[in-house]
């Protein structure tokens, strides 16, 4: 069941985004950016970045110190691990552009460990687990556990 209330936005967070569901709680030191959509029942712990074109869905968790830049997309009841590094750019440069950033999608019910790393452009499949610190360098099928680096499947989530 989803709340009625309104969103929970701590002083010391700065939201710029009018696209935030009943429920939701922002916390200290939080910037999120105008164009982000975020759901409902989320919970964006402190120290975290959130760009433009991410879309956030409903009862999403995302742990301390993550990043989400322009081009992620997490689906509902997603789970983000403490200091989970995204990447949405395959040739990084400074004052160097790319015309598009990579898209990745984490999808429904998907979990993250604490400090895992995403390459951008990846898919991770639906109920799928990444274990901590495991860097994901290509698409994870739905359920499954990965692990390592590069991580590589170990089995059902």
């Amino acid at each position: 069941m989803s709340s009625s209330k309104p969103p929970f936005l701590h002083p010391s967070s700065e939201v710029q985004s009018h696209e935030i569901g009943d429920g939701t709680s922002i916390w200290q030191f939080c910037v999120v950016l105008a164009g982000a959509r975020i759901g409902r029942d989320c919970n964006i712990n402190a120290q975290c970045f959130i760009e433009n074109d991410v879309v956030v869905g409903d009862r999403v968790t995302v742990k301390c110190g993550v990043q989400l830049w322009d081009g992620i997309t997490l689906e509902d009841d997603v789970f983000v691990g403490p200091n989970v590094s995204f990447t949405n750019d395959k040739f990084p440069r400074s004052k160097q552009y790319p015309d598009s950033f990579q898209r990745t999608m984490v999808q429904r019910g998907a979990s993250i460990g604490a400090n895992a790393t995403i390459l951008g452009g990846v898919t991770i499949g639906a109920g799928a687990m990444i274990g901590a610190g495991s860097v994901v360098t290509r698409d994870v099928p739905a359920g499954e556990l990965w692990v390592g680096n590069p991580a590589r499947s170990r089995g059902r989530a």
